[in-house]
């Protein structure tokens, strides 16, 4: 078994080319007193320019070079970083330049009294046509994952090696990560980090992640707080149906008695559809619990045994 590093920084890359040798160099300033207890793990997620070539231009026994067949996207590339990682320490952080390594030091100050600290890229240097829909964003999701921090977006993140070895990053979610680590028990924190303007290339983010964002953030909602209960979910919007629908049906039914006509008002047509509409969720809620219970999965994580104490962290 390989000796756990104190610190293990992830880096994914995607069309980076100008800022990878840079980028190599500023680490290098930070990290070098560090001597062999550090590592570096560049991801090139599928770049099609010269990022690879630049990569292995690097000499260094501290980096570590992994490429993707094709563009993976950005939670693909960490969830393999996280895999690959020894250290007892982890930094996430972009490609671009823009997050400056000298922060690092403060993530790991921060590290030794919270289990994740979050970026706050408290000056932002982008265009108004991403801050603007970001701020409403993180507004939304400190609502609803009830996580409060400021920035979900910013890729410059600390965690303790437990952290990522018990979260599952997939699809879109590494925005939630924060909320992905809340939601399993451990602390989370926030320090307000230099961002510096972009100065190679462009954004690999278009308008379409603003959609994204939205959906992930359902998701990652549902997935962690009704994971174990999908009836709580499915169960209440069909109660809500089925009562709406009954009252309807009695509200026609009184009328019925007093010889009023009811057989070709649409309200009848709702009544009836509500009611089989709460018939069906409540169903699914049923179906989804039985799967849940069908399944050894239970999310619980062991913080303490006293019958191991070595593994204990």
């Amino acid at each position: 078994m390989s000796k756990q590093l104190y610190l293990s920084v992830i880096i994914p890359i995607y069309n980076e080319e100008e800022t990878i040798l840079d980028l190599r160099n500023k680490l290098n300033d930070v990290l070098s007193p560090m001597g062999e207890r550090y590592e570096i793990i560049f991801v090139d997620d599928g770049s099609t320019d010269k990022s690879f070539e630049r990569l292995n231009k690097i000499k260094d026994d501290n980096v570590r070079i992994i490429q993707f067949q094709r563009n993976f996207g950005k939670s693909a590339a960490l969830s393999c970083g996280f895999a690959a990682a020894k250290g007892e320490y982890l930094i996430t952080m972009d490609g671009d330049l823009q997050d400056d390594p000298k922060e690092i030091p403060r993530f790991l100050d921060e590290l030794t009294k919270y289990d994740m600290v979050s970026g706050w890229k408290f000056e932002r240097h982008d265009p108004i046509s991403k801050t603007i829909p970001s701020k409403f964003f993180n507004k939304l999701s400190r609502v609803l994952t009830d996580v409060h921090i400021h920035d979900f977006n910013c890729g410059f993140k600390g965690y303790r090696n437990c952290v990522v070895k018990n979260i599952k990053v997939y699809g879109e979610l590494h925005r939630y990560i924060p909320a992905l680590a809340y939601w399993r028990g451990y602390s989370v924190s926030e320090i307000k980090v230099e961002h510096h303007p972009r100065a190679h290339g462009t954004s690999k983010y278009g308008i379409e992640r603003l959609l994204k964002g939205f959906l992930d953030l359902i998701s990652v909602t549902f997935l962690v707080v009704y994971k174990k209960r999908p009836l709580h979910v499915f169960g209440s919007i069909g109660l809500l149906m089925g009562c709406s629908g009954v009252f309807i049906c009695f509200y026609l039914l009184s009328l019925w008695f007093r010889g009023i006509k009811i057989g070709d008002r649409p309200l009848l047509m709702l009544g009836i559809l509500l009611l089989i509409m709460s018939i069906q969720f409540i169903s699914i809620g049923l179906i989804g619990e039985l799967i849940t219970n069908s399944r050894n999965n239970d999310d619980y994580i062991i913080k303490y045994d006293s019958y191991e104490p070595e593994k204990n962290h």
